[in-house]
């Protein structure tokens, strides 16, 4: 598995709310936001449930990253996706950092994915409520 999934029974606006709330409170910030479902239309005329993939970042961990691994920017920020779901709930997913940074061959780098996961734990925890 390269991401971590929860499903709640709320709709997009309240999941995104829950889940920016998750992210502020483990010391994460949104850098990007991409509405897919809009993209699509606008690109292709493709009309798709929403969907949204935020690009979350906390500061402190990713210049600690950097020092240690200057070319980690290939695989920040981290990602996080909402999307509804055919039944109405919406579901959260945001990548597993231990898997991510399995391509980075360094001790360092494996202690700080795994502090990494436990804040995500954490994050999908709270957004689950």
């Amino acid at each position: 598995m390269y991401g971590i999934h929860v499903t709640v029974n709320c709709g997009m606006e309240e999941a995104e709310q829950r889940t920016l709330e998750a992210l502020k409170a483990e010391g994460f910030g949104v850098l990007t936001e991409i509405d897919v479902k809009a993209v699509l239309k606008k690109k292709i005329d493709v009309d798709r449930k929403p969907y949204k993939i935020l690009g979350a970042c906390n500061p402190v961990l990713a210049n600690k990253a950097l020092i240690e691994e200057p070319d980690l920017g290939l695989l920040l920020p981290c990602n996080v996706v909402i999307r509804e779901e055919e039944d109405g709930s919406t579901t959260v997913a945001i990548v597993d950092p231990e898997s991510m940074f399995t391509v980075v061959d360094k001790p360092a780098m494996a202690e700080m994915a795994k502090e990494v996961r436990e804040k995500f734990d954490r994050i999908m925890a709270a957004i689950e409520g």
